[in-house]
């Protein structure tokens, strides 16, 4: 039996926008010293994604001011775009920062307000930001975190995600966000257990000071872990912006860090 034309274009269209993609990007030192030019390059690499995961927004006025212009800039590229920042991130001992989350409104729905986790601010520098999506019915949070550096053993903070799935049972939890860890490390191991899985395996996305040969990517820190049974993947990468620009450290004016992403549908 033929299956008419129309009927293939409506599954193919259901199936198509049933899908979300969402992009995780620690952009360094986001704030004022972004030029106009940068804000319209970084809203360039990230306009064909519906949710915008951004780390390392920088926790003054300037942080604040650099997301609502970048929302503006995405707002002028033929989609609406809302956003939500998170208040400056609890570490004292050693740099606060906040966080953003930019969507697509006729994409997905925020539901409720985002949050910073409270339980494990002592525990953990710059503790993860939430937010919850609402998609075709079905609700997915995003949980974005910027790790301490590696010298400072990010492994420490980290530990403290096992028990996320359990203090929110209801939430379908998504973790985005610069680890400065790989996903190898078995800090990760009892998530791995829980059926969680990450979209990049041995993939670097922190930026060398120089390109040595073709090799311009220096650790495995970004990444992002779902849940294999709420979740499928259709298809998942990173962007090389850097090369955009004639040199590494041009680049590095807009990030040390290259942009990850997947697109997904919920089972």
């Amino acid at each position: 039996m033929r299956i008419p034309f129309t009927a293939l274009f409506f599954i193919f269209t259901s199936l198509l926008f049933s899908q979300t993609k969402i992009l995780s990007w620690n952009i360094e030192n986001f704030g004022k010293s972004k030029s106009d030019q940068e804000i319209s390059f970084i809203a360039n690499t990230i306009k064909n994604h519906d949710i915008i995961a951004i780390q390392e927004v920088v926790a003054g006025y300037g942080g604040s001011q650099a997301v609502a212009r970048l929302a503006d800039e995405l707002n002028r590229k033929g989609a609406k775009w809302d956003y939500s920042i998170s208040d400056p991130t609890s570490s004292s001992a050693y740099k606060t920062e906040r966080y953003a989350f930019i969507w697509k409104t006729s994409k997905v729905k925020l539901k409720g307000k985002p949050w910073l986790e409270k339980q494990y601010e002592r525990q953990i520098d710059r503790e993860p930001y939430y937010a919850t999506f609402e998609k075709d019915g079905k609700s997915f949070t995003l949980v974005s975190f910027h790790a301490i550096t590696k010298s400072k053993q990010p492994e420490t903070e980290i530990k403290y995600f096992k028990f996320l799935p359990q203090q929110y049972p209801n939430l379908n939890l998504i973790f985005v966000g610069d680890f400065n860890c790989p996903q190898s490390h078995t800090v990760f191991n009892p998530l791995k257990k829980m059926d969680y899985q990450p979209i990049l395996e041995n993939q670097k996305t922190s930026l060398k000071q120089k390109c040595f040969n073709t090799q311009c990517l220096a650790s495995e820190f970004d990444n992002i872990f779902y849940q294999t049974s709420k979740i499928t993947i259709k298809s998942k990468g990173i962007i090389h912006f850097y090369k955009d620009f004639n040199s590494m450290k041009e680049a590095r004016k807009i990030s040390d860090h290259i942009p990850i992403w997947m697109e997904f549908s919920l089972n």
